[in-house]
């Protein structure tokens, strides 16, 4: 049978690489290897008990869902030690820690480099972020005397790191301090490698020992328990030595699921402020501050056209300054209206997307089939209400940016029943010319092609 659980763990691979990270694929998966398959169980091999253990407390379910996928039917998941795999481990770790270890160029400063470019002199400040900007430069002028922790919160590209490496930037000169700037997910490996290579002491004096913490995307951390632990306890030792922590995040720390109340708490300590989308005044003065470094010109007709369009992220408006001002450019002609709109076609598609929220279809698809909006959350499960719930999951994941936990969490269910729900609303558009122009037609709703 270890012919047909290699088959079934490569079908499974695929499932998950669509789901997960490229780096959380590559650390957790790609390292996995096929055992064999009975009639109610299929065994997983891995490199040692701590990766069987890691697997076990934070993707199992997903792991079962994609095998159940592939498979046809669901089996019962067992992780075993390979001997071999774990003295080939064990050969490699070192080497790899080597590469992984982070290199700094400057003194004081640990974790990944600072990008030169976020500095609070390049910040564009307008009135979805004054009181963030105000904080953060609060917090850089007097560190752990003016808010600790500072928690910033706001959705992507939105420049929650701008202001957050900002900080680090303007701390580090003026105060001899030692600064660490890292995301949740850099800090998880620094303690899985840790702990894999018994530098737990080494790993605690790097994090506890710093003047300012920065660590982003802090939501990374949500239902991972042990890394939770360790860093309740690194927060407490910076604190309680009065060292200050800055923490982003996609969301208030009260609305990510799978976080420990404790550390909610302790994250609500300080102050919480939160990066709004930019007005269009702001978004025109980001543009013409970026033309500015670039040394590009771009008629203000254009900047504005670009401003009023691009609405929800600053490194897509950028991007979009980028490819006009190139084509430009490179052709020295002047950019007409219909040129402006081909070349920004497939950001302006972008946006449109992203007007759409759960919410929205979540409505659009009630009334399509004539259900009620509270059905969608509900637990019944006649075919009725069932099925038109996963028509509106399909739609969450393909018009949205949701995560699948996330889309999950609004529908009260886990993220694997909207995988689920995601791949047979596929399979039967594929087949279903009648049952595809229902779908058609709720998108047409919602302002979609």
């Amino acid at each position: 049978m270890e012919n047909q659980a290699s088959v079934v763990w490569a079908q499974a691979c695929k499932h998950l690489a669509e789901t997960l990270s490229k780096d959380v694929y590559d650390r957790w998966i790609a390292v996995i290897e096929p055992g064999a398959i009975s009639d109610d169980t299929f065994v997983l091999n891995v490199a040692n008990d701590f990766y069987q253990s890691w697997l076990e407390e934070n993707y199992l379910p997903l792991i079962r869902d994609a095998i159940t996928s592939s498979l046809g039917k669901e089996l019962r998941i067992r992780f075993t030690v390979d001997p071999a795999k774990k003295q080939e481990a064990a050969a490699v770790t070192a080497p790899e820690k080597e590469r992984r270890a982070p290199s700094s160029s400057r003194p004081g400063m640990a974790g990944s480099p600072l990008n030169p470019r976020y500095t609070f002199d390049s910040f564009v400040v307008g009135s979805s972020n004054t009181f963030a900007h105000a904080a953060a430069l609060a917090v850089a002028e007097s560190p752990a005397r003016a808010y600790n922790p500072l928690f910033i919160y706001g959705g992507v590209g939105l420049g929650k790191t701008h202001l957050m490496q900002a900080i680090g930037h303007f701390a580090l000169p003026r105060k001899n301090m030692r600064v660490c700037y890292t995301s949740s997910e850099a800090f998880t490996n620094d303690f899985i490698d840790a702990l894999q290579n018994k530098a737990l002491v080494q790993f605690r004096r790097k994090y506890r020992g710093m003047d300012i913490l920065l660590i982003d995307d802090i939501h990374f951390l949500a239902g991972k328990e042990r890394m939770q632990e360790e860093f309740f306890h690194t927060f407490n030792t910076l604190f309680d030595n009065h060292k200050q922590i800055v923490m982003t995040c996609d969301r208030p720390a009260s609305e990510i699921p799978g976080l420990e109340q404790r550390l909610v708490s302790r994250f609500e300590w300080g102050l919480v402020t939160e990066l709004e989308t930019p007005d269009v005044e702001t978004r025109i003065a980001i543009l013409r501050k970026k033309q500015a470094q670039l040394s590009l010109t771009l008629p203000d007709s254009v900047l504005t056209y670009m401003a009023e369009h691009i609405r929800s992220n600053i490194r897509r408006l950028e991007g979009a300054l980028i490819r006009v001002a190139s084509y430009a450019s490179l052709t020295g002609k002047a950019v007409a209206q219909e040129t402006l709109e081909y070349l920004l076609r497939d950001t302006l598609d972008q946006e449109q997307q992203e007007a759409v929220t759960v919410e929205a279809v979540q409505r659009a698809v009630a009334e399509y089939y004539d259900i009620r909006l509270g059905d969608m959350t509900s637990k019944q499960r006649p075919q009725s209400i069932a099925f038109p719930r996963q028509v509106a999951m399909y739609l969450c994941r393909t018009l949205t940016q949701q995560s699948l936990p996330s889309i999950g969490n609004s529908f009260g269910r886990n993220h694997a029943t909207v995988l689920h729900a995601y791949r047979l609303v596929s399979e039967r558009l594929k087949n279903d010319p009648s049952f595809r122009q229902q779908v058609t037609t709720i998108k047409q709703r919602l302002g979609q092609r």
